[in-house]
């Protein structure tokens, strides 16, 4: 981000916290595109995604005063987004599970050199993975978020993501072998 930018942020985040609400209204209006589609790429439903969007700029305003200013306002609200909609996932009871699988032998198996495809082709493959699969891709691919910290998002252990991770990688490979895109 810019430094002009960094400043603007910082000036509308002090409005903010002394009760002016447009400020707030630029922020939303200058973050909420790319905080809805990091939702939107976890939740199918457009309004719920817009429902939980609407959530976590709702608790980012209730919360600004926590805000550390050293820190950036859109990786501030859109992790205040992700923990939302993994609470939502977990109320549809979309459960995120351990597995003890033996991880070594996942990397002898995978030869990540056959992975060349078309960006359109990848999407249509993370949606058809199962959620945990797809969210832990998501966080780790997408959003970069580190294994460790997703297992603390999701309740599960560094292995078990680390796990879950490779085999999304497998199976979207699988995926895109059947479709001919490999």
């Amino acid at each position: 981000m810019e430094q002009t930018n960094i400043i603007q942020e910082h000036i509308l985040i002090d409005a903010c916290k002394k009760g002016n609400s447009l400020a707030f209204t630029q922020l939303y209006n200058c973050y909420s595109k790319d905080v809805f589609n990091s939702i939107l790429r976890f939740i199918d439903n457009i309004a719920e995604a817009e429902d939980l969007l609407q959530e976590s700029f709702l608790a980012a305003y209730q919360n600004l005063n926590q805000f550390d200013t050293h820190s950036n306002f859109r990786a501030w609200v859109k992790r205040i987004a992700l923990n939302k909609t993994i609470s939502f996932l977990r109320k549809k009871k979309i459960v995120f599970n351990e597995w003890n699988d033996n991880i070594d032998s996942l990397d002898e198996i995978f030869d990540e050199s056959k992975f060349t495809f078309q960006v359109q082709s990848l999407q249509k493959a993370i949606q058809q993975l199962p959620y945990s699969y797809k969210t832990i891709i998501q966080l780790y691919v997408i959003d970069d978020i580190p294994q460790e910290e997703i297992g603390q998002m999701l309740g599960l252990s560094h292995n078990t993501v680390r796990t879950q991770y490779h085999r999304a990688k497998q199976k979207i490979l699988q995926i895109l072998q059947k479709q001919q895109v490999v």
